[in-house]
């Protein structure tokens, strides 16, 4: 992919060096919309639906510029229940906790805007994580690195040793799938 800028919905630091991985530089620009779900929102579904969101957000400002804007959303599903980013501590132990032992689904939807129109898409990994003990748990937490990630947990940090195996996009767990990523950008 040769040199491209874009406009970034996000203020991620991890999206920022993966879009880098890509040759793209990107301006950024967080897009500040309500992340609440649905009742009964399908977790792929919910994610597909904030990156298209954020995206039109950016667009309303920044359209006219001719840049590119692109958007991610992730979050970690366990079955259809939707884990966001812990609020505080006690949150991030309870999704740990729930977390550890199991076998999970990451899904992070990516949407491009150009041209007056909104591409996305999806990409899903399972993930399986092993049975970690409380103490490591109320370590982790103690490093203050899950609070501002889905799941209460990186994949490219710490908890990245917790994790056995994945089904899927590493660099989809981080939060940009790169695969999906280029092929959207390929498109302009």
């Amino acid at each position: 992919m040769q040199h491209k800028k874009i406009i970034l919905a996000s203020r991620s630091p991890r999206r920022v060096e993966l879009l880098a991985q890509l040759g793209v530089q990107c301006e950024i620009a967080p897009a500040d919309i309500d992340e609440s779900a649905l009742a009964g929102e399908d977790p792929a579904l919910y994610v597909q639906r904030l990156a298209k969101a954020k995206a039109l957000v950016i667009a309303a400002t920044h359209a006219g510029r001719g840049l590119p804007i692109l958007a991610a959303d992730t979050t970690v599903a366990l079955g259809q229940e939707i884990l966001g980013k812990p609020a505080d501590a006690a949150e991030a132990m309870a999704m740990l906790s729930r977390l550890s032992g199991s076998l999970h689904l990451v899904h992070t939807a990516v949407a491009v805007y150009q041209g007056g129109e909104v591409q996305c898409l999806l990409s899903t990994t399972q993930v399986e994580m092993m049975q970690v003990p409380g103490h490591v748990l109320q370590d982790y937490i103690a490093s203050g690195e899950p609070m501002d990630k889905a799941g209460a947990y990186g994949i490219q940090g710490r908890a990245g040793a917790w994790i056995a195996r994945i089904d899927g996009s590493y660099s989809g767990v981080m939060g940009l799938p790169l695969h999906e990523t280029a092929q959207l950008l390929h498109a302009w």
